[in-house]
């Protein structure tokens, strides 16, 4: 199998009997873009997509009127008043670093 530089300006290194090519062409196999291909799609392609409007024309609404409503905290996540203890107001430090265990029954 030879192999074809993608951009050629010097002589084939193969030998002459491969046919010659023209300096400075690009062969059809590259795909010469700015953001190259990735197989992703483009955002106006999704944008511009009727499927993917359909698709989450529910979710991304129900996620604002869930924080709005407070849905969310109905659910076990602690409101944020509720994260920690009045008793203890600080930041929980380790001092030790061969006795951790003992602190922590201190918190």
């Amino acid at each position: 199998m030879s192999r074809v530089p993608i951009l050629s300006s010097l002589p084939s290194p193969l030998g002459s009997n491969e046919e010659s090519i023209p300096p400075f062409t690009v062969h059809e196999y590259v795909e010469l873009s700015m953001s190259g291909s990735t197989g992703e799609r483009s955002f106006a392609d999704i944008f511009t997509s009727i499927r993917d409007w359909v698709i989450h024309s529910k979710p991304i609404p129900s996620l604002f009127t869930q924080r709005i409503k407070g849905v969310s905290y109905s659910f076990g996540s602690p409101r944020p008043n509720e994260y920690s203890k009045k008793s203890r107001q600080g930041i929980p430090l380790i001092a030790g670093r061969f006795a951790p265990l003992a602190q922590l029954d201190s918190f």
